[in-house]
């Protein structure tokens, strides 16, 4: 910025027109968070016997993370497994007296063609062969339903031995050896398993601003400890409806929509994903976003005060020569932000264009500023 003096009592402010980046930019807060994590839960109630990882582990798919005392599933598995034993035996007893009323009943059929027995003998060995061939059925349906529940046993006696469902580290652990587990009515949550070679940034964007986001447009940002450090990224998806990140254990605040809403403006949330191999990045960092709507490179660039309306609808500026005059010249804008504007036509780097005026009752001495 210059000051030059003016006879009539006035000193123009002036700037230097320079070549640059311009972008044009919306800004939000957001948190980082794994792109993928699971919550690992007891499916088997007894006494947590053993955690064979700790928080900061790296856990392999299938790697076995903790052991539930299975004492009490081993011993319903060998009940169920005697008692489906107790229900063949039943059967084989049942099937030989189905043999046995089967023969009667077609001694009886011959020996009344010969009315050597009465019809209500034949009625009652028809009665007792059907009798004894239901008994039958119903032993195996006892017995198929038995299995059924030795499968399930089985299945419960396995989930006292719990395994890492995807590959990642251990973020969170939530119980402790020797705590009894009830999985009756809800699981219990044992520990949290986190992908974090990809973290999704959640980022919350005010409904005056959302509608300058779309998927795919680039998108920057920084964190409070990487000083100056940008990662970049591309925006994935605009969520429809305000919503917030899953919390520690699991599913979203009930409150969601109150807990979206600061002085009264309503947050959305937008995600965009960034690589994170180095693991610079961890969960829960917080995040100053940069949303970039346009952008320009090698742009010449003015002050936006310098701008001023002509009469016909389009723009001047007040040009300085080296001799302090000024002169109105026309010019032709492209992207604008909040400070600075690009100059398609009318200017070229180095030139002073004027962004003020001050009163004052004698010449200015000369200060310089560059844009």
């Amino acid at each position: 910025m210059r000051q030059f003096g003016q006879a009539g009592g006035e000193t123009l402010v002036t700037s230097v027109v320079t070549r640059g980046d311009l972008e044009e930019v919306v800004t939000a807060t957001g948190k980082i968070q794994p792109f993928a994590h699971v919550d690992v839960g007891a499916q088997a109630s007894g006494q947590l016997t053993h955690i064979l990882v700790k928080i900061g582990d790296h856990a392999t798919q299938g790697m076995l993370l903790a052991e539930i005392d299975p004492q009490l599933q081993s011993a319903k598995v060998a009940a169920d497994e005697a008692q489906i034993a107790q229900y063949h035996a039943n059967l084989v007893e049942q099937l030989a007296i189905v043999e046995y009323a089967k023969a009667t009943l077609e001694r009886n059929a011959r020996l009344l063609e010969n009315k050597a027995v009465s019809k209500l003998a034949m009625d009652e060995s028809r009665r007792d062969s059907q009798t004894a061939a239901a008994k039958a059925d119903a032993i195996r349906a006892q017995i198929k339903q038995m299995q059924s529940t030795l499968e399930s046993d089985r299945a419960t006696l396995g989930y006292t031995r719990i395994f890492a469902p995807m590959s990642g580290t251990v973020v969170s652990i939530d119980a402790r050896e020797g705590q009894t587990l009830n999985a009756t009515y809800s699981t219990p949550q044992l520990l949290r398993i986190a992908e974090l070679s990809t973290m999704t940034v959640w980022t919350e964007v005010s409904e005056a601003d959302v509608t300058r986001l779309h998927a795919g447009m680039p998108v920057y940002f920084m964190t409070l400890g990487h000083g100056d450090r940008r990662w970049t990224a591309r925006l994935r998806q605009i969520l429809p409806a305000p919503h917030k990140p899953v919390g520690p254990q699991g599913g979203s605040d009930a409150n969601t929509s109150k807990n979206n809403v600061v002085n009264n403006v309503v947050l959305y949330t937008a995600l965009f994903d960034v690589d994170n191999a180095a693991g610079d990045l961890r969960p829960e960092m917080t995040a100053q976003v940069f949303f970039v709507a346009a952008q320009t490179k090698g742009a010449v660039i003015a002050p936006v005060t310098a701008l001023r309306a002509s009469a016909d609808g389009g723009t001047t500026v007040g040009v300085v020569d080296a001799d302090g005059k000024e002169s109105e010249r026309t010019v032709q804008v492209g992207l604008r932000t909040r400070f600075r504007v690009e100059i398609l036509k009318g200017l070229a780097p180095g030139e002073r264009v004027v962004t003020g005026r001050k009163a004052d009752s004698g010449k200015t001495p000369l200060v310089s500023f560059h844009l």
